[in-house]
């Protein structure tokens, strides 16, 4: 006689939490929280410009050499590289999953929509398409120099003059910065509620929160094309 073999294998608990809809929600809010801290030290990056093109560009060649000696040349900056691009991958695929989700689980006719709701949700997913677009095109124009005519590498600094003299630099950078700044306005608050820190008495602190963060970042970031295009960085 013929042993049964089992063949029912369970599931692993790293699958099980991927095809879950709560899975699928704290790795977005997980990974939109990594993202969201390497925007604040990319913005402070950022605004070293400030101080001229010896301190940016010294930063930059800083990064470049983090971690020195027991890390090799650039290694350290290709570790944050890879960690960030696996934190948008997982957090753009999951949110496009949920997206899919939801959409099937709506009734056939749904008319009573909750305007608010949809209109984050469309926030959200417009700007994330438009946040996905621009890192292309942010990599493409100051680290490999692609499409920037006349890119120098090693001077980040004149790099950035040059990207933000042209027109099209700017309304890209910009149009980009505030997809960002409502991006994180909503998604601050939305991780929050996801990794069970809101309540009734802390949503306005985080709220709050939020909204600076937001108002932060986008002033930071804009900050710099706008002083480029007035003469205040030259």
């Amino acid at each position: 006689m013929a042993l049964a073999t089992r063949t029912d294998r369970r599931p692993s608990m790293t699958r099980t939490l991927w095809d879950s809809t709560v899975g699928k929600k704290t790795i977005m809010a997980v990974s939109g929280l990594i993202m969201l801290g390497y925007l604040v030290v990319h913005m402070a990056g950022n605004l070293k410009i400030f101080f001229g093109p010896g301190t940016f560009d010294g930063y930059a060649h800083w990064l470049r050499t983090l971690g020195e000696p027991v890390l090799h040349y650039e290694w350290a900056l290709w570790i944050v590289r890879v960690g960030l691009v696996a934190a948008v991958v997982l957090h753009g695929v999951s949110a496009y999953q949920l997206s899919r989700r939801d959409i099937r689980a709506r009734p056939a006719k749904y008319v009573h929509k909750k305007a608010r709701a949809d209109y984050a949700t469309r926030t959200m997913r417009w700007g994330g398409i438009i946040l996905a677009l621009f890192i292309v095109w942010h990599i493409l124009d100051l680290t490999t120099g692609t499409v920037h005519t006349s890119f120098e590498a090693g001077h980040p600094y004149q790099n950035v003059i040059d990207t933000f003299s042209t027109w099209y630099g700017n309304v890209i950078y910009i149009v980009a910065v505030l997809a960002m700044g409502l991006h994180v306005q909503h998604g601050f608050w939305s991780a929050a509620q996801t990794l069970g820190v809101g309540n009734a008495t802390r949503d306005r602190i985080l709220k709050t929160l939020a909204n600076l963060l937001a108002t932060a970042l986008t002033v930071g970031f804009i900050s710099v094309p706008v002083a480029v295009m007035t003469g205040v960085v030259s």
